[in-house]
């Protein structure tokens, strides 16, 4: 093994022989605005969003009928430091977000990241801006802020507990009640007098309500069971929660598949008496949906009740009346509705979907609304480019969105509310190197796994160049996750679609693999038999793909390479353990690697023992690449930021000691203070230009 030495002498050597199959540099592809939290006031027309680029991370904000983007906040440092939480008060006055932390974590989101170790590292902190223009100002330390409908204040969580503070930060902020437990999910009442949260205790959880310093805290029918997203009526008078089963009861199998109960109920909030008015189908596909926002629960006008259950193997959108009766399914298709939200009149929900008149839109997406109390769904930005995460403004003429093509970034969109071609907005800030004319469009194919599973792909091919190319298979993370034909919603997605942009000008075929247990193609691919660490199930996919390219005229099947992070990382680690005569080399950028540190297979309480818990430790371990580091000869470059907060670091340090013992051709790069999620766009540089290295020396 050898530490990774950037610029080796060989890729020095190399680089004449490369040049011309260069056509733009790693940091120019790079070089886009990020944009993401994009949110509208309840009145008038409104918006926000933040914008990294390159590293700097700041607010931004538009209003109708313009919507001429306005630079709010002037953070200059690449730091690794988020914006999230961002929100716009209802009157349109002020802006808040939360500034710091790492929240696509596993575990630690709320705590600072430091990526510059600094001796004194940054705090995560919510601060409040006028929307106007003014120096922003912090407000405390906390997360999760929700600013009252008077706009007059902010709810937030620190600690566990729920705190106050005024919008304009003239007075401190102080804890507005004390409940035992972890308390979040704060929802104002449409008052602003009452707050419902949600207070965890660990084998259960409570929905409370919050009335005043002198009142006790109002519980919600309490049980047994996991309460969970409150939400107002629209009078105030009562309370829309989610009921699931709490923790406990004999030991159960591991391996086995079994339904999710959930089921929505309604209550009095002054009474506390509460009714049960939907039970999901005792179903596979009727569980807790596990797509974006989940239920999606909300109270909608006419006094009905919406949701979304994956109930008919589709994620799809469902209403019903508050007092109960039969649900009505409001999108139908075989795609999925995702990034939902509900205008502020509470008359529509506004969804991307995989879905359009294109037969190809199942690997896209595309802004859908539907009215809340009939099935009328309507795709509103049909074509070949991709839309997402809509909101509406509070004035209700205008739908912003996010907006892309296979070649441009994603960047804030506007169009009417009544139809309309979007309005891209922010393109003067793609700088002027950004390759956008050299970037190639990717083509979706499909092959077959073994036991008969389609599987979607995209097909990034060189635009220049003869003969028989290299090529890499790129395996995405989550694995609840679909990459598309051109830029993903998600910074780290966007990010391996720029990595696959960039090596397909370097002279490699790309195939980027949307595996079984990723999402867009239903519940059936979405939650596989013998998934995961119960069996690997989705491997055969990713060896397929490799299969698949071997046979195409212009692919030579003796270099083909595989990388990917995340859960793309192990499916890399086991495709190199496993197949090392089909795959050449690999990048390994934080995988799990042993499945058996992830759960305790042989738990027991007491006397009782878990029926099957040797088998499926026996089974934890064979679906793990450590089982199969005995035929692993290929070389491989691992990666991985010790202050990961999703994968432990440990699975990495684990399989080094492995690698090292059996004599693995292997490179090594740790990034220090870092996360999952590359926070300083100058480590994701490092890492891509590594990579891209990496695989020049070992393909080419």
């Amino acid at each position: 093994m050898k530490k990774y030495v950037y610029y080796s002498l060989l890729a020095i050597l190399l680089l004449p022989q490369l040049a011309h199959a260069q056509s733009f540099t790693f940091e120019a592809i790079k070089s886009y605005p990020f944009p993401n939290e994009l949110t509208s006031s309840a009145q008038g027309a409104r918006i926000a969003w933040a914008f990294n680029e390159q590293g700097k991370r700041n607010v931004y904000v538009a209003e109708g009928p313009a919507f001429t983007p306005r630079k709010l906040t002037s953070y200059t440092e690449d730091d690794g430091q988020e914006i999230t939480s961002l929100s716009v008060s209802d009157d349109g006055k002020w802006v808040v977000y939360v500034r710091g932390g790492d929240h696509g974590s596993n575990w630690d989101d709320d705590l600072p990241v430091n990526t510059g170790s600094m001796p004194v590292a940054p705090k995560v902190q919510i601060w409040t801006v006028p929307f106007a223009g003014g120096e922003p100002k912090a407000i405390a330390e906390g997360d999760e802020p929700v600013i009252s409908p008077k706009s007059d204040r902010i709810a937030f969580i620190k600690g566990g507990q729920v705190w106050s503070a005024p919008v304009d930060g003239s007075a401190p902020a102080k804890v507005l009640f004390t409940a035992r437990g972890t308390n979040s999910g704060i929802q104002w009442s449409p008052d602003g007098s009452k707050i419902a949260f949600v207070c965890d205790r660990k084998d259960h959880a409570f929905v409370g309500v919050f009335t005043s310093e002198t009142a006790p805290v109002t519980w919600i029918a309490p049980s047994f069971a996991r309460d969970a997203s409150p939400r107002w009526s629209p009078d105030g008078q009562k309370l829309a929660f989610v009921r699931t089963p709490g923790t406990g009861g004999a030991p159960d199998s591991l391996l086995a598949r079994r339904h999710r109960p959930w089921a929505i109920w309604t209550a009095d909030v002054t009474t506390g008496a509460a009714t049960k008015i939907w039970q999901a189908p005792t179903t596979l596909a009727g569980s807790v949906p596990t797509t974006h926002g989940g239920t999606n629960l909300h109270w909608a006008a006419g006094d009905r009740i919406v949701y979304l259950s994956y109930e008919d193997g589709w994620p799809h959108l469902y209403s019903l009346p508050s007092a109960g009766g039969n649900p009505l399914r409001l999108t139908a298709g075989p795609f999925m509705a995702e990034h939902i939200t509900l205008t502020h009149d509470r008359k529509w929900l506004v969804c991307s979907g995989n879905t359009g008149p294109d037969k190809l839109d199942i690997d896209r997406r595309h802004v859908v609304r539907v009215p809340v109390d009939k099935a009328a769904m309507e795709v509103l930005t049909p074509g070949t480019g991709l839309e997402w995460m809509p909101v509406v403004t509070g004035d209700g003429a205008t739908i912003a969105m996010i907006s892309a093509t296979a070649q441009r970034p994603p960047l804030p969109a506007t169009m009417p509310f009544a139809g309309g071609k979007p309005a891209v907005l922010a393109e003067n800030l793609l700088p002027a190197n950004f390759p956008l004319q050299q970037l190639v469009t990717p083509k979706q194919v499909t092959f077959t796994a073994p036991d008969g599973m389609t599987v979607h792909g995209q097909l990034f091919e060189p635009a220049n160049g003869t003969g028989k190319k290299p090529a890499i298979i790129y395996v995405h993370g989550g694995p609840p996750r679909q990459m598309l034909l051109g830029w993903n919603y998600s910074d780290y997605y966007a990010n391996a679609y720029a990595m696959n942009q960039y090596l397909a000008s370097q002279g490699f075929a790309v195939l980027s693999v949307n595996y079984r247990l990723g999402i867009g193609y239903g519940y059936a691919f979405h939650q596989p038999a013998n998934g995961g660490a119960n069996g690997a199930s989705e491997y055969q996919d990713v060896k397929a793909a490799a299969l698949w390219l071997t046979k195409q005229p212009g692919i030579d099947a003796s270099r083909i390479g595989i990388y990917g992070g995340s859960y793309g990382g192990y499916l890399t680690a086991l495709a190199l353990a496993r197949d090392s005569k089909l795959f050449a080399a690999g990048v390994d950028i934080h995988g799990v690697h042993d499945w058996g540190q992830q759960r305790a297979t042989g738990a027991s309480t007491g006397f009782e023992k878990i029926p099957d818990a040797e088998l499926a430790a026996k089974i934890t371990y064979d679906s793990s690449p450590v089982s199969s580091v005995s035929a692993w000869t290929s070389p491989v470059l691992i990666i991985h930021g010790d202050d990961d907060r999703n994968v432990r670091f440990s699975q990495s340090t684990d399989l080094v000691r492995r690698l090292e013992a059996k004599g693995v051709p292997m490179e090594t790069m740790v990034i220090v203070d870092d996360t999952h999620h590359w926070m300083k766009h100058a480590n994701a540089l490092r890492l891509g230009n590594i990579t891209a290295d990496y695989f020049k020396r070992k393909l080419k």
